[in-house]
């Protein structure tokens, strides 16, 4: 079985979504199916305003839809709702062929924070696009939950894995030198993250920020007691959280939170506000702590079992992310009969 992945998200960008999709290219082949993909890196691209980082591609409808005749999938699965994703949707459509979508992030609660706009709208508008789709992948229990409230139809679970041999205690190593305890944050430095509610907090010990994004530089002016460290991969990122004591996750509208799993495997325990994510992951407070209060879950966090958190990391692997990839797109083609459907009217 080929699958053609179609994303607005890829390298270079370091998120979620770019880190989900590798991981699916490398452990889908194990059940059968191969993962073709197509990136912005195939068109001539623009920085997405305020947003640099982020290059949005200049994809017609028309090419994108000869691209994916010409891959020949058995399926098609749309990551993002950018350019490529409206496209490869709009192609889709036309010619009646079935495909999948996965929401990823919250952009009603994002789009607000940046601009006055309604989120009843910015839902109206998510909504038409995956409902026209044969099912919406999402990675947890909750996030499904509410997403139904909001009118979203044929919810199929799909959820995230961790690199538990990478991420991994290992005691004794400091990469830091900084005063105890080490609060540790990880990711994409920009306002739907919420870091000012990390960085104001009066914490004991030190806070270090591994990441890079718009707000770095009105964050390291705001918070210079807090140790800024850039963009770290592979065995300087699993350093960095093996080095610190607490893992504490602000963001209030990311729908997972891979590095929850990648601090947790690392015996890092994590403080969160109790939100679609952190919640679903945790499940209770042996390796973490949830509370409207972050400071007093980051205090909690200190306390909490690093074995508990190594555990919890265990029953998440990219293989079993990769198997319910496989087994959602079978179950739209066994529904079909065929990946063709009735073309848009």
């Amino acid at each position: 079985m080929r699958v053609l992945v179609v994303t607005d998200a890829w390298r270079p960008q370091v998120n979620g979504v770019v880190r989900t999709i590798e991981h699916l290219v490398a452990h889908a082949p194990a059940f059968g199916a191969e993962i073709d993909l197509l990136t912005p890196d195939a068109f001539r691209t623009v920085p997405l305003p305020t947003y640099p980082e982020i290059r949005l591609a200049l994809a017609s409808a028309a090419r994108v839809s000869r691209m994916i005749e010409e891959s020949r999938p058995d399926h098609v699965h749309i990551t993002t709702e950018g350019p490529l994703g409206h496209a490869a949707r709009r192609a889709c459509l036309r010619s009646g062929r079935a495909f999948t979508t996965s929401y990823h992030t919250r952009f009603p609660e994002y789009v607000r924070r940046r601009a006055p706009v309604p989120e009843w709208l910015t839902y109206a508008w998510l909504r038409r696009f995956h409902n026209a789709g044969d099912g919406v992948m999402v990675a947890t229990e909750s996030l499904a939950r509410d997403l139904e409230r909001h009118g979203f139809k044929r919810l199929m679970r799909w959820t995230r894995g961790v690199d538990a041999q990478l991420f991994r205690p290992r005691p004794g190593v400091d990469v830091f030198n900084l005063p105890r305890p080490i609060f540790l944050y990880v990711g994409r430095l920009a306002p739907e993250k919420n870091l000012a509610a990390f960085l104001s907090l009066e914490l004991p010990g030190s806070k270090v920020v591994v990441g890079d994004g718009p707000s770095r530089d009105e964050l390291e002016r705001r918070f210079p007691d807090a140790r800024f460290v850039g963009t770290l991969e592979g065995e300087a990122l699993a350093e960095a959280y093996a080095s610190s004591d607490v893992f504490v996750f602000p963001s209030r509208t990311d729908t997972f939170g891979i590095v929850i799993l990648e601090a947790l495997a690392s015996g890092l325990p994590v403080a969160a506000y109790p939100v679609t994510g952190p919640a679903d992951i945790l499940q209770g407070e042996a390796a973490g702590a949830l509370d409207e209060d972050l400071g007093a879950a980051a205090l909690r966090g200190l306390s909490a079992s690093r074995d508990e958190a190594r555990a919890l990391a265990l029953r998440h692997s990219w293989e079993e992310a990769a198997r319910l990839f496989v087994e959602n797109v079978r179950a739209v083609l066994a529904r079909h009969g065929s990946c063709k459907r009735s073309p848009e009217s």
